[in-house]
């Protein structure tokens, strides 16, 4: 069942409540931040206070991607706003296996991210606090709307062979669209973060819908080569 997180930073955010319910009704499974710090990542995006503030507005679940330097003293920050599932990035953990143990200690879904240009290592030794992996394909430019690339998806069929992580959930993030998402899936992609495939261009409920037409379309095609 393929799953569309939509990452707010991509919304208009002058009326959150609104936003939040046109989500919502449109059919999102949970909601995107992107918490950037200007330091691993040349951008400043959404602060934490944000998911304190919208938490009280939906019931749908938080999907918090931690861009930023040393996030562990952020983690319980985040579970006390209301997070459900938190990554932070494997560039910016020595120690991934504690840091998950502390995200899922918390009571939250724990991940790792990885950077388009990161191979995706053997992750067996991060269970059982290893929840899902996001695979970003594209790099942060600071401005614009950076390339999708679609060459990083072999990293997410690559890491969904791996044994020992069976119910383990791969997300893609990064320039996925309605127009791509059937490829993104064929690679094993199960949940679909989309910024500009969301908000931009259409309705956000068309823009959702058909985002997981062909996210399913994909999947599809992904389980029969491997039966």
């Amino acid at each position: 069942m393929i799953k569309i997180s939509p990452s707010i930073i991509s919304a208009d955010l002058a009326d959150l409540r609104a936003t939040l319910r046109a989500l919502e009704n449109g059919g999102a499974d949970m909601i995107h931040f992107d918490l950037e710090d200007g330091s691993f990542v040349p951008a400043l995006g959404l602060g934490a206070r944000i998911i304190q503030a919208a938490r009280p507005l939906t019931g749908l679940p938080f999907d918090v991607h931690l861009m930023v330097q040393n996030p562990e003293w952020l983690i319980p920050e985040l579970a006390g706003f209301g997070a459900n599932r938190v990554a932070v990035h494997y560039e910016a953990c020595p120690y991934p296996r504690r840091m998950l143990g502390l995200i899922a200690g918390l009571g939250m879904q724990a991940g790792l991210a990885f950077n388009p240009a990161t191979p995706v290592p053997p992750l067996q030794f991060c269970r059982p606090f290893l929840s899902f992996v996001v695979v970003l394909t594209t790099e942060p430019e600071g401005k614009g709307c950076p390339s999708f690339l679609p060459s990083v998806l072999a990293q997410v069929t690559q890491g969904r062979a791996q044994a020992g992580l069976e119910g383990v959930e791969w997300a893609v993030d990064g320039g996925v669209t309605p127009e791509n998402a059937r490829q993104v899936c064929q690679a094993g992609a199960q949940v679909l973060v989309a910024g500009r495939g969301v908000f931009q261009g259409g309705t956000i409920a068309e823009n959702i819908a058909g985002l997981r037409a062909q996210g399913q379309a994909g999947e599809a095609e992904y389980s029969h080569a491997r039966n």
